[in-house]
């Protein structure tokens, strides 16, 4: 399995963050795990690693969950896509979420850059398949 070089992790949730890291750790998906806790965070981060700031590696990789206090997934897909095509369009972006009510699947699919949605948190299948797949 190819490892990549940075993987992106937004989510609000710690439980689930320290999980999905163990696991992407365990099986040696990245160079480097970064987290942020929502979607601002992420943002920024984005905008640094976009402009090629050396301590913002930029993501091959990122899993953004729905529910979030202070900005949550949708909102932050909405800002993700402003960005110029050419940043976004090196990086796969895939869902996160623990409810996955018809309404949000349905409002997802306004957001071509999130290429499939999985529940949290991940398993191990899910990582295999997306790397596989994408990478």
């Amino acid at each position: 399995m190819r490892q990549l070089r940075t993987i992106l992790l937004i989510d609000d949730d710690e439980t689930t963050n320290y999980l999905n890291h163990r696991l992407l750790s365990r099986m040696n998906t990245a160079e480097e795990i970064r987290v942020v806790t929502n979607g601002e965070e992420a943002l920024d981060y984005l905008e640094k690693a976009f402009a090629g700031v050396e301590s913002y590696p930029r993501p091959d990789l990122i899993f953004v969950d729905i529910k979030m206090s202070v900005m949550d997934g949708f909102e932050f897909l909405e800002e993700y896509q402003k960005f110029d095509e050419a940043d976004k369009n090196q990086t796969i972006m895939m869902m996160l979420t623990s409810s996955a009510s018809f309404y949000d699947l349905e409002k997802l699919k306004q957001f071509p850059e999130v290429l499939k949605h999985y529940s949290k948190p991940l398993a191990e299948a899910d990582v295999r398949e997306i790397i596989e797949e994408h990478f």
